[in-house]
């Protein structure tokens, strides 16, 4: 029964979400440019679709991190062992991302225009290089997990 209403709950909010998105998008197409006839378009619309961006992510990591703690906790209760294995995952991802950190460079980029000189800091040029490197080695993570699960399936036969 508790299925049903988690599929049902996870089906409305993902429609909802979606057909939200679907809009803002239209909105920011159709709702014209600031600048008709210059090589750089200035949308109208995207304050919204930044906004709906942002709307999105943080609920995203707000639930994230409520599902997580309550599944912890209940975890916790039934079997210590997986809970503690899934805390040191978590504490082995936070360590990654401060060692990508650290190992970014911050040497502020000379070819930008104004712009994009805010962000021309040692802060956002190491958090950039935090987030590629630690999907770089991710997606390593997870060619080895698929490769290492394959060949223990197929050495179990």
């Amino acid at each position: 029964m508790a299925v049903t209403k988690i599929r049902k709950l996870s089906s409305w909010t993902l429609l909802i979400i979606a057909l939200i998105s679907v809009v803002v998008v239209i909105m920011f197409f159709a709702g014209g440019v600031s600048n008709p006839g210059e090589e750089v378009k200035n949308y109208v619309n995207t304050g919204l679709l930044l906004n709906w961006t942002y709307i999105v992510f943080f609920l995203t990591i707000a639930c994230w991190i409520v599902l997580a703690g309550w599944q912890f906790i209940n975890i916790l209760k039934t079997n210590p062992k997986a809970a503690l294995m899934s805390a040191i995952i978590l504490v082995l991802f936070a360590l990654m991302l401060v060692i990508t950190y650290s190992i970014g460079d911050g040497t502020p980029l000379t070819t930008l225009n104004a712009d994009a000189q805010t962000y021309n800091t040692p802060f956002w040029l190491k958090a950039t290089d935090m987030w590629i490197q630690s999907s770089i080695v991710l997606f390593v993570l997870i060619v080895a997990a698929i490769c290492w699960g394959t060949l223990k399936r197929t050495l179990n036969r």
